[in-house]
């Protein structure tokens, strides 16, 4: 399952001036793909955050954040063991691991198994002088070269709801494709429902997993939504 086809090289991050930027092997500094869909989101998607995190009160929002980012990092560890080690370790004694290891088993079962080959995982990526970033992993996945992101979550969601993610797989397909000669045009989220949890923790319910494939006349329009998104932050920044 592992066959790293490319010579993928490490984009180090820096700090300037307080902003994150990654130092791309061609000397540039560059904006990360989620900078940039972050600084260019739309005045109603900011306020529905806003009004999210005034429903639920600023210390309530920052745990869920927090909890859900803990969840997502070690879910992804799991993947990454998975796909180079072709198991997954056992979920050991911390309470707090259990519901990752579940998901991540979750989408072994349902999403991994369409995936014949990984080039790479925390595939480290840039399109010259314009952006860099990291993507979850590249590979071939039901026989077409493809981007691949890993996400949790705390409910279900809907198609319509994650236009960012589908641009972020454009966004590394099209850096993938201008560094590696490759021609990706295929992106899929796999996706995980966090299990219900009791007051004390304990797993009370099974985790559902969603996958969400963007290809064809869809991929080509969320590639041209990205680049609008590239020229609106370099429009704001200089």
């Amino acid at each position: 399952m592992y066959n790293p086809r490319h010579d993928y090289q490490p984009i180090p991050r820096v700090t300037i001036d307080g902003k994150r930027f990654y130092a791309t092997p061609d000397g540039n500094k560059l904006p990360s793909v989620t900078t940039i869909l972050d600084r260019t989101k739309s005045e109603e998607s900011k306020k529905a955050l806003n009004q999210w995190r005034a429903r639920v009160g600023a210390e309530k929002a920052q745990q869920i954040t927090t909890e859900a980012a803990n969840r997502g990092t070690r879910m992804h560890t799991y993947l990454e063991r998975y796909i180079k080690e072709g198991a997954i370790p056992e979920r050991g004694s911390n309470p707090f691991s259990w519901p990752s290891h579940l998901m991540a088993n979750t989408i072994v079962e349902h999403g991994l198994k369409n995936v014949s080959e990984f080039w790479g995982i925390e595939v480290p990526l840039y399109f010259p002088g314009i952006y860099a970033g990291t993507t979850d992993g590249a590979g071939i996945h039901l026989d077409a070269e493809s981007i691949l992101d890993y996400k949790q979550t705390n409910k279900p969601k809907r198609r319509e709801w994650i236009d960012d993610y589908f641009m972020q797989l454009c966004a590394y397909a099209e850096a993938h494709n201008e560094v590696y000669g490759t021609r990706i045009r295929k992106g899929v989220v796999l996706m995980c429902v966090k299990p219900d949890l009791d007051a004390d923790h304990n797993i009370i319910g099974e985790p559902k997993y969603q996958e969400f494939v963007l290809e064809g006349a869809e991929f080509d329009k969320y590639r041209d939504l990205w680049w609008r998104r590239v020229e609106q932050f370099y429009l704001l920044n200089t």
